[in-house]
């Protein structure tokens, strides 16, 4: 085994994981040890520091900036347009029809992308919206991170090639356009897409600014972070700011059993607010 750049003891990794449960409220398990030492060897090096203890202190007293960056470390942005498709197939085929029909006296539709990351969920959730629901609508989807980088980069709607593989060729053509010459194997998102989106950086586990109330909540693949306590503050606070029979989607991996009676199941990680 290779020797470590910098020492990593036991209570270096107590101490960090305590502060990003009180940061974030993801709970850090034992054998995510080698995965906070490697995120965060990088913030050493980039402050020059020789130990996880100065890095600690350095946390503790800088007054929050150095929080912002050793937050967006630890947080996990794995997401990919379309992910979990089934969400998407439902969403165009059944959730906005429904609301079509409800909401036709008011024509507001409000969606929320909790836990955007760099914002490839918000814009599928965009583009069926603009397929589906007629232009002279109110829409509007916020999207929310704790990561103020991976924020930056859903504003900008650029992305690399690679990452459109999960876009059907038509929707590729109507909704993404080629790159500049700076930047040949970008595509950009089309402006129509981002119009309906507002990025904001937003800590769950804080107060949230939004009243709502929102139609549909995506919350996918984010409250596993999340120990049993928190997870069942958080789906109270979603059931507060849905809107009476609108929708909160979750993750592949996540259910809310045993955590609130306020959602009824629909299908599989689709759920309807009852209560």
């Amino acid at each position: 085994m290779n020797e470590r750049e910098f020492q990593f003891t036991k209570h270096d990794f107590e101490r960090l994981r305590q502060l990003v449960n009180e940061q974030t409220g993801i709970k850090l398990s034992d054998h995510k040890q080698e995965m906070l030492y490697s995120r965060l060897s990088r913030r050493l090096r980039a402050l020059n520091l020789n130990s996880f203890s100065s890095y600690y202190k350095r946390l503790k007293s800088d007054g929050g900036e150095e929080l912002v960056h050793f937050v967006n470390a630890v947080t996990t942005n794995l997401t990919a347009f379309f992910r979990e498709p089934h969400h998407f197939k439902l969403l165009e085929q059944v959730l906005l029809p429904q609301l079509l029909a409800k909401k036709q006296t008011t024509r507001r539709l409000r969606i929320w992308s909790a836990g955007c990351a760099t914002g490839e969920e918000a814009y599928s959730i965009a583009t069926v919206v603009k397929e589906i629901v007629p232009a002279d609508w109110d829409v509007k989807i916020l999207a929310t991170d704790l990561d103020s980088s991976v924020l930056e980069k859903g504003k900008q709607g650029a992305y690399e090639e690679d990452k459109m593989s999960t876009v059907s060729p038509v929707r590729l053509r109507r909704w993404f356009k080629n790159g500049s010459d700076t930047h040949p194997r970008q595509v950009q998102v089309a402006e129509e897409l981002q119009e309906l989106i507002t990025f904001k950086h937003l800590n769950l586990i804080d107060s949230w600014p939004m009243h709502g109330p929102f139609d549909i909540i995506f919350c996918r693949n984010v409250v596993i972070y999340f120990d049993k306590t928190t997870q069942k503050i958080l789906f109270e606070r979603f059931a507060n700011i849905i809107d009476d029979n609108g929708y909160l989607l979750i993750g592949h991996s996540e259910n809310l059993f045993q955590l609130t009676t306020r959602f009824r199941l629909l299908q599989q990680t689709v759920y309807v607010k009852c209560c």
